[in-house]
């Protein structure tokens, strides 16, 4: 398994969580809870983009790799 795939795994998982809390969020009234699972999918949007950014780093590493040889 590659780094790359590592990290798509990754970005899926955490994508999901994300629909997961939107999902929660919608399900109930409690205000408290709503404000929490807002939170985490806010938090999970931070770690979707930090996923991102490092598949880019890797994506761009391997073409480096593949022209230099």
């Amino acid at each position: 398994m590659t780094v790359q795939s590592d990290l798509q795994k990754a970005l899926a998982a955490a994508e999901s969580a994300k629909g997961s809390y939107a999902s929660f969020e919608q399900a109930t009234d409690d205000k408290s809870a709503k404000q929490m699972f807002q939170s985490m999918a806010q938090d999970m949007d931070r770690h979707i983009a930090q996923i991102n950014s490092r598949l880019g780093v890797v994506a761009q590493n391997e073409l480096n790799q593949q022209t230099s040889s």
